[in-house]
C-alpha cells in the first residue's frame, strides 16, 4: 500500500493507529521511521493510547538493515515512513532519487511477498500533490491511498486512487483531535450545521467516493483596483472555477471581470468532480446579487455547467437527493432547472419574483 499527503496532514499518527489497533487484535507489527527517532516515535504513540505503545519501532533509513528486520521479525504489518527517506548502498543516488525509490520499492515488494508481510509505504506528495518519485511506483503497489486536507482544519479525507482488491471509489472522513484521528460517521450534519445562509453561501450535494457528503460553497466578489483582479480558489480547482465564470458571466447575467473573487469549501475538504460547478455559480450570484439562497434552510445543489449555460447531470443522483432530504434542504438540480439561468432563478428569487434577482430571463 502507498500512502501520501502533505507534509503534516497526519500520515504517521494514521498509519500509527493503524498498526496500534493491528497490535491488540494479537497481530505482529513494525513501524520503521526514517524521518524520526525512536524518542520521536514513542512520544507520539503516548499520544495515542496503549496499543500504539505496543508497536514495535525502528529509526532506521539503511535498506539493508530494514529487509533484515523484516526477514528476522516477519510482522504482519509493517510501516515504512517513508519511502524517500531509505537508501540503498548500492546505488550512489541519495536517498529520495529516482533510482533510490525504485531499488527500494522493488526489494520491499519481493520481501513482503516472501514473509507475507503487509507494508504501508508512506511517500511525499510534490507542490501539486501528485504523488513523489516515478511513476512506476504506484504501478509496484496493490493500492495507492491519498490522505487529504489542510493542516489548519481538523478534518481529513482518505482517499483510494487504486485498488487492486476492491472498489476505489471509497473514501473516509476523519477528524484530527488531540488524541488522534477520529471517525466522522456523519460529516454532512457537522457542515450543513456550520451553513451561515447569507448571501454567497450554499450548501453543495457532494460525492466522496460513494458517499454523498453535504459541505458549504462560500463566495465572496468585491470590487478590485487590480488588473487582471483576483481569483483564489481553496477547495476546488481553480481553472474549474475560471470556468465556470466565464459562463456566469456569458450566458447567467452576472459578470464579475472586474472584481475580485474567492470562493471556498468550508472544513478544508476538497472537490475535485464536476458536478460542484453549479454550487459555485449559485454562490457567486449571490455574493454579487447580495442575494441568499431561497427559505428559511439553505439550499443544496448540484450539476455540471456547460460551457453553452445549459446544466448537465452528474453521477449517484439519487443518492444527493436522500442525503439533502435527510437534513430538510431543498434542491437545486439539472433535473429542477435545465440551464443556468433557470437554477439561478430558482435558487436565489425569495417568492418566485425573477425581477428581484436581476438574472434576466
Amino acid at each position: 500500500v502507498l500512502l501520501g499527503g502533505s507534509p503534516g496532514i497526519g500520515k504517521s499518527t494514521l498509519t500509527s493507529m493503524a498498526l496500534g489497533n493491528l497490535s491488540g487484535a494479537g497481530r505482529r507489527t513494525l513501524y520503521v521511521s526514517g524521518e524520526e527517532s525512536a524518542a520521536q516515535i514513542k512520544l507520539r504513540a503516548e499520544r495515542l493510547g496503549e496499543d500504539a505503545l505496543d508497536v514495535p519501532a525502528l529509526a532506521e533509513t539503511d535498506l539493508d538493515a530494514v529487509i533484515a528486520t523484516l526477514v528476522a521479525e516477519r510482522p504482519d504489518a509493517c510501516v515504512i515512513d517513508s519511502i524517500q527517506t531509505m537508501h540503498c548502498a548500492e546505488l550512489a543516488a541519495g536517498p529520495g532519487s529516482v533510482a533510490q525509490v525504485r531499488e527500494v520499492a522493488g526489494r520491499v515488494l519481493r520481501v513482503a511477498k516472501a514473509t507475507g508481510t503487509a507494508v504501508v509505504l508512506v511517500g511525499h506528495v510534490t507542490k501539486e500533490g501528485a504523488l513523489a518519485g516515478p511513476r512506476v511506483l504506484e504501478h509496484l503497489v496493490d493500492c495507492v491511498l491519498q490522505f487529504e486536507g489542510e493542516r489548519e482544519r481538523t478534518y481529513r479525507t482518505l482517499r483510494a486512487l487504486k485498488n487492486r482488491f476492491g472498489s476505489t471509489s471509497e473514501s473516509g472522513v476523519f477528524e484530527m483531535r488531540a488524541g488522534g484521528l477520529v471517525e466522522v460517521l456523519d460529516a454532512s450534519a457537522r457542515f450543513v450545521g456550520e451553513a451561515t445562509g447569507k448571501p454567497g453561501s450554499v450548501v453543495l450535494a457532494a460525492m466522496e467516493g460513494s458517499r454523498p457528503l453535504l459541505v458549504e460553497v462560500q463566495a465572496l466578489v468585491s470590487p478590485s483596483e487590480l488588473v487582471p483582479p483576483r481569483r483564489a480558489a481553496t477547495g476546488i480547482d481553480r481553472n474549474r472555477l475560471a470556468l465556470v465564470l466565464a459562463v456566469l458571466a456569458r450566458h447567467g447575467g452576472v459578470a464579475v471581470g472586474a472584481s475580485d473573487v474567492f470562493v471556498n469549501v468550508v472544513g478544508g475538504v476538497r472537490v475535485e468532480e464536476p458536478g460542484a460547478d453549479l454550487a459555485v455559480a449559485i454562490a457567486v450570484a449571490g455574493a454579487t446579487r447580495g442575494l441568499a439562497p431561497a427559505g428559511e434552510k439553505p439550499v443544496a445543489c448540484f450539476g455540471e455547467v456547460g460551457l453553452t449555460g445549459e446544466l448537465r447531470s452528474v453521477a449517484h443522483h439519487e443518492r444527493r437527493l436522500a442525503e439533502a432530504a435527510k437534513f430538510g434542504l431543498a434542491v437545486v438540480s439539472p433535473e429542477v432547472a435545465p440551464s443556468l439561468r433557470a437554477a439561478l432563478r430558482a435558487a436565489l428569487t425569495p417568492r418566485g419574483g425573477m425581477s428581484e434577482v436581476g438574472i434576466p430571463a
